[in-house]
């Protein structure tokens, strides 16, 4: 297991357990079609909902109640290729934090009545998208890019899917990738770094020598191998969901994790497009200028093989020809010329504001070193991210955008 540990300046300490699996790693797709050695799609999402409900020594309850009680919080989440429990605490309650957490990665029991009520909770879960097609859309348009790729499973699952899935095969998936070699422990804290990495070493050892020593441990690399090629699928679809509203995503693939030039380059024309502020161009022409918009960005998502970037937005129907024609004539722009001094070096400010205002949140610390562990076996400095955002070019965004909106690759998907 690595682990990396972080000063921090407040009463509050953050710690985080994040184990490298997720709705990739349900099955096995040698040809596309899952095997028998495969899991239930949503059996990731739903071993994180299930963790808290009973250890070989907690109750459920206990469990629930053991932070609460000390003023903390207990939490997590699971994405494609990552499942993360964390929690947040008074920094003289850490060593407690760090326990619970080891000891819900190593020892949970998933108690048969525990998982029939939770099973019903996450089908709700799932029900509830069909309210919130603006959500909806952008995981099917996911789905249908990676058709026969691991990546194309919803990482709620399906309503079927999860009514399937047992005890068993949950401790299964535990015992299968819940293993050290897969595992990154951080902490945000105002304690002594070194005093933090010794609690952490003896910890880690206590748990996972009592968790694994009746079987033999495979040893991981810190950078995944991709076990299926991507062979994205174009399409431009319309589905009719009989909404008032319209909800769009275009788009196709974009660098991965390891692509380290490209992927900064699609960083800040993804926050040029389409970022969270008022001023990036889609929000700009689409939502202030004309109004025509109740949502859009431009969203990058990067994984180990691959990556998206798309556009997304929700409007009036009427106004969906207008949209579509705006966001194309805004893309052919920035891939028709490159940007002027000014304007990237206002961009880089900008971006690199906001990841000093994220990266403030002693959570938000946490939670990123435990990825950037995961994904290149190290943590990366914020001088490190400061100059690869500096170095980026306009000759860059430029050749970037021209890549990813090639009109050849792009995909829509339309909910009506």
């Amino acid at each position: 297991m690595s682990y990396a540990v972080k000063r921090g300046g407040s009463a509050v300490a953050y710690c985080a357990l994040s184990i490298r699996c997720g709705t990739r790693d349900e099955a096995a797709y040698p040809d596309g079609r899952r095997d028998r050695s495969g899991y239930h799609s949503g059996i990731a999402h739903f071993t994180e909902h299930t963790l808290f409900k009973g250890t070989t020594r907690r109750t459920a309850s206990s469990i629930s109640g053991y932070l609460d009680r000390l003023g903390g919080e207990l939490n997590a989440y699971t994405t494609k290729e990552e499942i993360v429990i964390h929690a947040t605490v008074l920094k003289e309650d850490l060593r407690k934090a760090m326990s619970l957490l080891m000891e819900l990665a190593t020892s949970p029991t998933f108690p048969e009545n525990e998982i029939d009520t939770e099973r019903g909770v996450i089908v709700d879960e799932i029900n509830s998208y069909k309210d919130s097609p603006y959500e909806e859309v952008y995981d099917r348009f996911e789905e249908l890019l990676f058709e026969g790729h691991p990546l194309s499973g919803p990482i709620l699952g399906t309503a079927a899917s999860v009514r399937k899935i047992t005890s068993s095969e949950l401790l299964r998936f535990v015992r299968e990738k819940f293993i050290p070699g897969n595992m990154a422990f951080t902490i945000v804290a105002d304690l002594p770094e070194e005093r933090m990495e010794g609690s952490v070493i003896r910890m880690a050892s206590s748990f996972f020598d009592n968790a694994y020593q009746a079987r033999t441990v495979r040893p991981s690399s810190p950078l995944p191998v991709p076990s299926v090629p991507v062979m994205p699928r174009r399409f431009d679809m319309v589905r009719n969901r009989r909404n008032h509203q319209v909800n769009c995503v275009i788009g196709g693939l974009a660098p991965s994790l390891y692509d380290e030039e490209e992927r900064m380059a699609a960083i800040l024309l993804s926050n040029i497009l389409g970022g969270p502020a008022s001023n990036s161009i889609l929000n700009s022409v689409l939502r202030e200028k004309n109004g025509w918009v109740y949502g859009v960005e431009c969203s990058y998502t990067q994984y180990s093989d691959t990556g998206i970037m798309a556009v997304c937005l929700g409007c009036e129907k009427d106004n969906m020809d207008k949209c579509m024609k705006a966001v194309c004539r805004e893309v052919e722009k920035l891939k028709d010329m490159p940007m002027s001094d000014r304007r990237l070096k206002a961009a880089k400010k900008q971006l690199l504001g906001q990841l000093a205002v994220s990266g403030d949140n002693g959570e938000t610390q946490c939670l990123s070193m435990g990825k950037s562990l995961l994904a290149y076996g190290r943590v990366l400095s914020s001088e490190e991210n400061r100059a690869k955002v500096e170095a980026v070019t306009a000759g860059q965004i430029q050749e970037t955008a021209c890549s990813i909106f090639d009109a050849s690759r792009l995909s829509r998907l339309i909910f009506t």
